[in-house]
């Protein structure tokens, strides 16, 4: 689960603060109450060190392929989940800790240490209660010996309660991250960081992945060596996807770099150039607008709350321009503190509307930095193909210099390339 959130932990609010103790301290005096209930068992060792081995060999295969900024996804939950299912509550409790271990031992220091441990105490609380509740639907399911388990293959319902408990795995493991990103940001929505199409896929994976493999343990621990391939062969590809994704956004923000919304950018113009005949000739509509958005005063922003607010105000204004736009318009962060949209099957008259419908929007944002409060407006210029350029370069140009007349009129204004109006606030 990616943490919607970068502060320090000192810079977080008291609320946040004291939730984060509470899980770490919850999660720990149920691991003191488990080393204390806990019969040590050798066979149980034995498939805990083997699946804890598997995940160190995943995590080697993450590194020696390498993990960029803005990849965050693996599966980890493969491993974590057999050792829920087949193991006491002790062992899904640590785990999570010593894989988080793992990981910053191979260089994953990226991520702040009491994010990480908070991490590993929703994983470890997620699967202690995994662990519970299927041991009390099947005793006979879980602690498995180096001998295997029948009772996986005599009684299909283990399976399918194996299903319900790692469904419970991850609805427990959500709702503790999603608490705790409400409380970081109250008034941001989550329904698109925990329920999106793509995570919801990836958490099917994991979750088929993981019972798998527990089928595979149940059977013999031996067979580890016959899905660990299979598994890492999966994680690379996942990788893969992750990687080309990471190739075409801008990692601050998550909109399309420069260098891909360019490309895409001109292929729409070319659409638009082809489908409406124009070629060389010019004052025609080609029915595709560009705006060029640009932050009013960001530099004041970073001067006075530290750029990591000025981060979280230019991610709040991508959140809303993706919002505000449709699914067919292209967009991107053209650099620094400036957007860009283009807008096909757009006229002047529309862009200039969408435009206005967006600096509205932006100037009634809040970012929170801490205690303090941050609003921001935005200045936009607005020019169309056919009528301001020929040609993608030329539609920029126009729509940067209509730009530079917003921000001379007073900055928190909407022009449109060639014209005398604007619209907006005026100071």
């Amino acid at each position: 689960m990616r943490w919607p959130w970068a502060w320090p932990l000192l810079a977080m609010p008291m609320s946040l603060i004291v939730y984060v103790l509470a899980i770490l301290a919850v999660d720990l005096a149920l691991i003191g109450w488990e080393l204390a209930e806990t019969q040590w068992r050798p066979a149980d060792l034995a498939l805990a060190a083997a699946l804890l081995v598997a995940a160190a060999i995943c995590i080697e295969a993450l590194r020696r392929l390498g993990q960029p900024s803005g990849v965050s996804r693996d599966l980890l939950s493969a491993w974590w989940l057999p050792i829920a299912l087949l193991l006491s509550p002790l062992y899904a409790l640590l785990a999570p800790f010593v894989v988080g271990l793992v990981l910053y031992a191979r260089g994953h220091r990226t991520t702040p240490v009491y994010r990480r441990m908070f991490s590993s105490a929703a994983l470890g609380l997620a699967g202690a209660a995994t662990s519970v509740t299927f041991h009390r639907l099947w005793p006979a399911a879980g602690h498995v010996s180096l001998g295997g388990a029948s009772g996986w293959l005599s009684h299909p319902g283990v399976v399918v309660a194996a299903i319900g408990c790692a469904v419970l795995f991850g609805v427990v493991n959500t709702s503790i991250v999603a608490i705790a990103a409400h409380l970081a940001e109250p008034e941001a929505s989550l329904t698109g960081v925990l329920w999106d199409k793509e995570s919801l896929l990836l958490d099917l994976t994991e979750t088929c992945v993981g019972i798998l493999v527990a089928i595979t343990c149940a059977l013999s621990p031996l067979l580890l060596l016959v899905a660990l391939p299979p598994v890492i062969l999966l994680q690379r590809s996942l990788m893969h996807q992750q990687l080309q994704a990471a190739a075409r956004t801008d990692p601050k923000t998550g909109l399309l770099n420069a260098a891909a919304w360019q490309r895409e950018a001109d292929a729409e113009v070319n659409r638009a150039l082809r489908s409406s005949g124009l070629g060389a000739a010019s004052g025609s509509n080609s029915s595709v607008a560009m705006l060029l958005i640009d932050v009013d005063h960001f530099k004041r922003v970073n001067d006075r709350h530290g750029h990591l607010a000025g981060d979280e105000v230019l991610k709040s204004l991508a959140a809303e321009l993706r919002q505000q736009v449709r699914d067919s318009d292209v967009v991107g962060r053209f650099g620094g503190e400036e957007f860009t949209v283009l807008l096909p099957r757009a006229d002047a008259a529309e862009a200039v509307g969408i435009a206005e419908r967006l600096r509205r929007s932006a100037s009634m944002l809040s970012i929170f930095a801490g205690d303090a409060r941050i609003c921001v407006t935005v200045s936009i210029g607005v020019a169309v193909l056919g009528q301001h350029g020929r040609d993608l370069f030329e539609l920029l140009a126009a729509a940067d210099l209509a730009l530079y007349r917003a921000k001379d009129k007073g900055r928190n204004q909407v022009c449109l390339y060639g014209g005398d109006e604007a619209t907006g606030a005026r100071p």
